[in-house]
């Protein structure tokens, strides 16, 4: 977030009295603008207006707009670490280990993998829970494969395959249950799907 979006004019700096409190306020108010707006166009700036804070506030508690969405969601902290380290690491390999990462933050263990099910679960049924989980997914893979493959258009359209290919094994495994898929090893799909997905973020990296 850059200095211009973390002050939010007219509004008091500092605490508001009551940490438990701003937090809620803060967690409410991101709340309804994922679900109103989606996960990329939201922004920091206007949570804090939502939530009558300031930017910096909210940055007290949540470090970044990912940190919040999780947060908001029910998502373990440990699922982002998981998906960020998947990035770290040279291109070579990358597939591989997007793969394994993503199916580890939903098939691993229940701490982790339950939140993201509820997520999956309604977004199946519910269109404004669907593109909330897309559009956190996409922005996940497009962080980090920025720079790997090709232009800014292409990188984003690379990052939308990727995700919809990933999503939809898991929920071919997890939510519709697909024998075949449902009693796969984890390690074959990782085998197989992984070069598609090296294919797709790092197509220059073999």
């Amino acid at each position: 977030m850059n200095a211009q979006e973390m002050t939010s004019p007219g509004r008091p700096r500092g605490r508001r009295p009551g940490t438990e409190s701003t937090r809620k306020s803060v967690l409410d108010a991101a709340r309804k603008r994922f679900a109103t707006e989606g996960f990329t166009a939201t922004t920091i700036r206007a949570i804090a207006s939502d939530a009558n804070v300031d930017a910096s506030q909210v940055m007290q508690f949540f470090r970044s707009k990912d940190e919040l969405f999780a947060s908001v969601m029910s998502i373990p902290p440990s699922v982002l670490e998981l998906f960020d380290t998947a990035f770290d690491g040279p291109d070579a390999g990358l597939g591989e280990r997007v793969v394994h990462a993503y199916l580890q933050a939903w098939e691993g263990v229940p701490e982790d993998s339950e939140p993201l099910m509820a997520m999956l679960r309604g977004a199946v049924v519910n269109e404004s829970a669907s593109t909330q989980l897309a559009d956190f997914i996409q922005s996940r893979l497009l962080a980090g494969t920025k720079g790997r493959a090709g232009d800014e258009a292409e990188t984003a359209l690379r990052a939308g395959l990727a995700s919809s290919m990933l999503v939809g094994i898991v929920t071919s495994r997890r939510i519709i249950g697909v024998p075949l898929l449902t009693t796969a090893d984890t390690a074959a799909i990782v085998r197989i799907v992984a070069p598609a997905i090296q294919e797709i973020l790092a197509p220059h990296a073999r």
